[in-house]
Formats: C-alpha cells, structure tokens, sequence
C-alpha cells in the first residue's frame, strides 16, 4: 500500500510542484498525495479519507491556519501524523506546533531531498505504530478466544452433584490462566458404583485445554465400560500415545466407589498421592501404587489399590497447583503443610474442606501469583441405607 499524504496550503504551484517533484514515486505507487487549501478544507478531505498517513501543513492560511488545524487533528483520532512545512520558523510557531502534536517541522523554501527524509521518517513511524495497533488487535482477539474457550472449558467440568443419599460431593478447579489443563471428573458406571478422576495435564494454555478434552473424554468413555482402574488407565494411555506428535501427558488418579460398601479400588498414573479423613482415625495417605503418566509409553500397566471408607471418612484428592504454590520467600506449600491442615479439621464436609484447603494456600501464597491450575475432590461416604 502507498503512503497516503495529505498537502495542506493555499499557495496555488505547491500541487504542480509536489506532484513533478514525486512523480516518480507516485508512479511506482510508493506515494499518494491529496491536497487541500486550508485546514477546514483539510477535516473535510480527513473525514472522507481516514487512511491518510501523513498530514503535511502550512501555518499561515485562510479560513483555518494550520496551528488550528493541529489542535482539530485530536478530535479525529487518526493515527496521522502531521509535519508542519511554514516558512515561519520561529521558535514560538515550533514550540506551539509540537505541543499541539506536530510530528515534525520543515521550513520554506522546501528543500525537497530533506522533505522526502521527513516523509519517510514519518512513514517508518506510521507504519511501526500501524504494526502494533495490528498486534495489538491480535492479542485482543487471542484473549477474547482464550476467555471462551476458559468459559467452555468451565463447562465442561461437573457442576453438579450425585443426588444419592450414599455420597456427598464437592470439586473446584482454579487455573492460573484463562483455561487450564487440570480437570476432574465423576459418572456412574453402574447403579452401585461411582467412577471419579482426578487429573493434569503437561504444559498449559489452548493445546493442554485440547488434550484434556481428549483425555477426559476418553477416561470417561473406557471408564463406563465397567473395567477395573488399572485396564481403564492402561486402554486409555495406549489410546493417548496415538499420533501423539506434542509429546504431551497426563498424570491421573482414578478410582472406584462401590456406594453398598464404602470400598474404593484405585489406580494412580503418575499422580500425587489422595488422602482418607476420617473422624474415627484421622488422615491417612492412600497407599502408593505403580504407574506412570498416560500418553508417555504405550503398553504400560497400572497396579491397583484398595482402600474402605466408613460413614463419614472422606477421600481427598488434589493436583500439585495445591502443593506447589509459591510464597514470596520462594517456599512451596508442600505436602507437608496440606498435611498439617488436613489433620486439624474437625468438621468433614466437603465443600469446607476444599474451600477451606484454597484459603489455606491463598493465605500462604500471599500476594505471589498463581502459576499452576489447581484443582481438588472430596468424596464423603455416609453409608449404606439399605
């Protein structure tokens, strides 16, 4: 596109002058000029010519001079930018036009090689502003799309809970960013039993969004199978080393709850450990089994494990955003400091141990931002009705 250059003075030759002096450029189309007599005259050509890029104005003419012309341009909100060519080279007529924006100023007679310097002087700054308004809309647009696809990753977690007298449910994933790459998940497999996940994914932002999808959607397809924990993660890890040219992963626990018994049967594939809060014993830590991320290495199996809740205990579970926040002393949270906190609760419920667990860590982190989603899950057994 040619630099579009708008002439603003009464002198009658200056067209002819200009259009012989640059004809060459304007042949190969690098330059394009339109002129006007006078600053009202000059709105008007503005108004039907938002693209101009350079405004070049005399002071001294009628009707509107072009110290009032500079102070007009700011109603306009172009991205022009205007050089003032007078032959009144006063320090006072500078002064003034720079505080009214003037870009540049050339004094008459026009030294035509050092307009052409100031042209494309002003046409480099131009464009450069021309480039970051253009990144600028393109990040605008980036976070427009990020902030709906957080909005649909959002949706896509459970917002409601099982209405079953056997189990009380609570989760909440916080992502450090728009979206996130932590999700959990629950469905009932069958009448009696209760599949929950619990799950991160490597690296952050739109393809860990996409590969959680992915890996959601399927844990949750194998899942209602019926299979036992370890063949669901081992089917679904085989179904994620698939075409996966990103090399990314996904660590997950997920487990059975049988609601007649209070038994849960887990499989851990490369996750932290959850935990038993039990008002009869206290905290416990489930015991570790074997097993590695999902989408690392086809043919993996995943040893299984067992634990029984009894009305009332709740199983506890969580990604590492929790234990690796982050204080302003460089500190992480830790396991330790969870474990602590998990053991002075005397009221099980929940909702509060979750919410209860985030105040925990918000505390501790102060005003340190979050860098990593996280995302918690407690299941409460109340027991078998009959």
């Amino acid at each position: 596109m040619p630099g579009k250059l708008l002439i603003v003075d009464d002198e009658p030759d200056l067209e002819t002058l200009i259009l012989q002096k640059f004809r060459k450029k304007i042949h190969k189309k690098q330059y394009e000029f339109l002129f006007a007599h006078d600053g009202l005259e000059a709105i008007s050509r503005l108004k039907e010519h938002t693209d101009v890029d350079v405004i070049l104005t005399d002071i001294n003419m009628p009707k509107m001079d072009g110290l009032t012309l500079l102070k007009e341009l700011h109603e306009l909100q172009l991205m022009a930018k205007a050089v003032v060519v007078s032959a009144y080279g006063d320090m006072d007529n500078i002064r003034t036009a720079m505080n009214r924006g003037a870009f540049d100023f050339v004094t008459k007679p026009i030294d035509f090689s050092d307009l052409e310097i100031t042209i494309e002087k002003t046409l480099s700054e131009i464009q450069t502003l021309k480039e970051g308004e253009a990144a600028k809309s393109r990040l605008d647009v980036i976070g427009q799309e990020l902030a709906m696809a957080g909005k649909l990753q959002q949706s896509i977690l459970p917002h409601s809970y099982p209405d079953r007298r056997e189990i009380a449910m609570f989760g909440q994933m916080t992502p450090a960013n728009n979206i996130g790459g932590d999700f959990y998940d629950f469905f009932f497999i069958d009448e009696n039993r209760l599949g929950f996940v619990m799950a991160d994914v490597s690296g952050k932002g739109i393809s860990a969004a996409l590969f959680m999808a992915v890996s959601r959607t399927l844990l949750r397809f194998v899942g209602i199978q019926g299979y036992s924990p370890g063949k669901v993660l081992a089917d679904v890890n085989n179904l994620l080393c698939v075409d996966n040219e990103i090399s990314m992963f996904v660590t997950v626990f997920y487990s059975i709850l049988d609601l007649r018994t209070g038994e849960i049967r887990f499989a851990n594939g490369g996750h932290n450990q959850p935990y038993k809060l039990s008002p009869a014993t206290g905290l416990t830590i489930c015991a570790r089994t074997n097993g590695i991320a999902l989408g690392v290495m086809e043919e993996m199996e995943f040893e299984e494990g067992v634990i029984t809740l009894e009305p009332g205990d709740i199983f506890y579970t969580c990604t590492d955003g929790v234990t690796d926040a982050v204080n302003s002393n460089e500190e992480c949270f830790e396991e330790e400091r969870l474990e602590e906190y998990l053991k002075q609760l005397t009221e099980l419920t929940p909702e509060k141990i979750i919410t209860g667990t985030q105040e925990t860590v918000n505390a501790f982190a102060g005003d340190v931002a979050q860098f990593d989603d996280m995302t918690q899950l407690a299941v409460q057994y109340l027991g078998n009705p009959g």
